[in-house]
């Protein structure tokens, strides 16, 4: 077996996780407008029923709080350590490469390898790192579509004060939906990924125990793997 997270780094995660699937129900809770509610107004009539109104927004503001005070307590803790070579990981493509492991990916999944080489196709996935292409393209929306609610979410807290009716909380109103929306629409697919989607069972066992087989790595995470190896 190979250590791939630490102690810290699974319990943000499933911090993370639980943040994100509460913030998303309760704040498409929050959208009392039939046009613009994409669920449907039974979704708020569902929700007025366990809370009123005021406190759904209390309990999507305080997690909100509570979810960025937590990430900003362990980034500066492990900046260096575990913050920094996760940005710099995530950052990192290679468009060949990636592009051929996606376009495969997807084929394996749908058509098969099997049916792959009958029609003469290409089977073997490009090597990765320590994340896979299809990680990478969802870790860099999801942490961008995070600042941007962290951002705009601030500004809509602080307009009771002295923001309240302007441009300014209009557009973070806009832009924190954006957001949210693209992170509920790419959030099913990774849990597919990660859950489902055959020969990625290792790979999420390790966010409980933190490890994954040897020949897991050197198959799934062949670049990673090389470095860990040296």
């Amino acid at each position: 077996m190979i250590q791939r997270h630490s102690k810290g780094a699974i319990f943000m995660h499933w911090f993370n996780a639980v943040c994100w699937i509460t913030l998303l129900l309760s704040g498409f809770g929050l959208i009392n407008n039939n046009e613009l509610q994409p669920v449907g107004m039974w979704y708020v009539d569902f929700w007025h029923a366990l809370l009123a109104p005021q406190n759904i927004l209390v309990l999507h503001v305080t997690l909100g709080v509570v979810w960025v005070a937590v990430y900003a307590v362990y980034i500066l803790a492990r900046f260096n350590r575990e913050a920094m070579p996760f940005l710099r990981e995530i950052s990192t493509f290679n468009p060949r490469s990636d592009m051929v492991w996606l376009f495969r990916k997807v084929l394996h999944l749908t058509v098969g390898e099997k049916i792959m080489r009958q029609k003469g196709m290409a089977t073997d996935l490009p090597p990765q790192g320590f994340y896979n292409a299809g990680q990478k393209m969802f870790a860099v929306p999801a942490v961008l579509c995070s600042l941007g609610l962290i951002a705009t979410g601030g500004i809509m807290l602080l307009s009771r004060s002295w923001l309240d009716g302007s441009a300014v909380v209009q557009w973070s109103i806009a832009l924190h939906f954006l957001c949210a929306a693209l992170v509920a629409l790419g959030l099913p697919i990774h849990i597919y990924m990660a859950t489902i989607a055959p020969g990625e069972g290792p790979a999420f066992r390790s966010m409980f125990t933190g490890s994954v087989p040897k020949e897991f790595a050197k198959h799934h995470n062949t670049l990673w793997y090389d470095k860990v190896v040296k």
